[in-house]
């Protein structure tokens, strides 16, 4: 027996989807667009300071004097230290307080400031749209939950969706071209987008949902809740007579979880004799974050989180971060995401594109949708440009160079002429960073991971223009 929508069900579906797409599209946009790059987040962050040596192998022992070093240059009160030692993604080792971090060299010896401004405008605006924190990162989630929404209305609107999953129509008009486009980059890629949806949705709304869960099950009491999900911290009374041993914490991780890798050292409640370590262990075969090792200020081993072994929930919550970044499987797995991801981008922009070319009149929402679609990739360059090659803080500046490619496609009130000038002028940011990024830093710049980020800079300005050229030889014919 067929189940087939009825016809009511399908209009209200296709109402709710218009709608919903409508409100969330250009925010998706962002998400979406600024969360494709954040997959190679690591690549950029290397990118950004490419004079950093990179090692994988190190004796743990000479963060015992790293992390003293970083405590006697900042003078500023902190809680915590964070170590990171070098691994596959991050061939570099750090130490930082809540303040200031720095590279860490061979010998133990504290190098260069940790310095990714522009990696963390990306990532800011993935996470919180360049929002306040709590806030921002609410409403990201929101977005997760109305794309988890838009996937369903979606298949419910379009009964025939799976059964035409092989047409194209690129050559008609502009609607049906962006409908066929829309659909089928919708349907090839439901599993990803529904995961991307549901995973970016955790993030924010957890914090939301465990008043909730505590009030219910724990009497009120969040504390509790945590140390179910996380592990209580440890109640300990010492006499801080030296540092942190932390070389002999991550040795011992090294003995117990011989399949694991220790990758990032975290000290609690600095200074205080309620000190403690967590050693973060990656398990390759796993999609768990990390493993947690908790041990006393002197290495003496305490017990671990258990996300590795512990409950169902437990490691499920702890697999959300790299399933939702794609940060397993090394290079390949990246780069599915980046395609998917894209393809996700795509759909949000063809989204709100049918919604227009359904109208029947024009009016400022169209030249504006365009400058903010083609605008968003000079921001993204033109950022670039000014935090890695200039040191200019260019928070501002992405979004007053989107304000002012709205104000150009306004002036212009043609799509085509503002895509095209918009692609032009992105293909000659992209290339103004990559000139600027090896003027700044010579042949560092065309080594290890900045020479691949260079190439994707170079391809992204290749590809700009030709489609640039192909948008003046239309209008040409006009």
């Amino acid at each position: 027996m067929k189940i087939i929508p009825s016809p009511a069900l399908v209009r209200q579906s296709l109402a709710g989807h218009s709608w919903l797409g409508l409100l969330a599209g250009a925010l998706l946009y962002l998400v979406c667009l600024s969360g494709t790059l954040a997959v190679f987040y690591p690549e950029f962050e290397r990118w950004e300071q490419p004079r950093v040596p990179e090692y994988l192998e190190v004796d743990p022992g000479i963060f015992d004097t790293a992390y003293a070093e970083a405590l006697a240059r900042d003078p500023a009160a902190t809680e915590h230290v964070f170590i990171g030692l070098p691994h596959g993604d991050m061939p570099r080792a750090t130490v930082s307080t809540d303040n200031v971090g720095w590279f860490v060299h061979r010998d133990g010896s504290l190098g260069e400031q940790v310095a990714h401004d522009w990696t963390h405008i990306l990532l800011d605006l993935h996470l919180f749209l360049h929002l306040p924190e709590s806030f921002g990162m609410i409403v990201v989630s929101l977005l997760g939950v109305i794309l988890c929404g838009l996937i369903i209305s979606g298949l419910l609107a379009h009964p025939r969706l799976f059964k035409d999953a092989f047409s194209l129509r690129l050559r008609g008009s502009k609607r049906m071209e962006q409908v066929d486009i829309h659909n089928r980059l919708s349907v090839w890629g439901t599993p990803f987008h529904l995961m991307i949806g549901i995973t970016g949705a955790y993030f924010g709304l957890a914090m939301l949902i465990l008043p909730v869960i505590a009030e219910v099950y724990y009497e009120g009491d969040t504390d509790r809740v945590m140390a179910t999900l996380f592990g209580a911290e440890p109640q300990l009374e010492q006499t801080l007579e030296r540092p942190a041993a932390v070389g002999r914490a991550v040795r011992a991780v090294e003995e117990m979880a011989a399949d694991s890798r220790p990758f990032y050292v975290t000290l609690e409640e600095v200074g205080t004799p309620q000190q403690f370590m967590l050693v973060g262990a990656g398990y390759p075969r796993r999609l768990i974050y990390a493993e947690q090792f908790r041990f006393d200020s002197a290495g003496n081993y305490l017990d671990k989180a258990g996300f590795s072994d512990g409950e169902a929930g437990k490691q499920a919550i702890f697999s959300v971060y790299r399933l939702h970044f794609g940060h397993f499987g090394g290079l390949p797995v990246k780069f599915a995401y980046a395609l998917l991801g894209l393809a996700l981008t795509v759909v949000a922009v063809s989204g709100v594109n049918i919604w227009l070319a359904r109208r029947k009149h024009r009016d400022l929402l169209n030249p504006l949708w365009t400058g903010f679609v083609w605008g968003a990739p000079l921001a993204l360059a033109v950022s670039a440009l000014a935090q890695v090659v200039f040191g200019i803080p260019a928070t501002a500046l992405f979004w007053i160079t989107l304000l002012l490619c709205g104000c150009l496609s306004r002036l212009l009130d043609d799509d085509r002429r503002t895509r095209r000038q918009l692609l032009w002028y992105t293909a000659g940011a992209a290339f103004a960073l990559v000139a600027g990024h090896m003027a700044k830093f010579g042949s560092h710049a065309v080594g290890g991971a900045a020479l691949w980020v260079n190439v994707a800079w170079l391809t992204v300005a290749v590809i700009f223009c030709l489609a640039a050229t192909k948008a003046g030889t239309r209008l040409s014919r006009r």
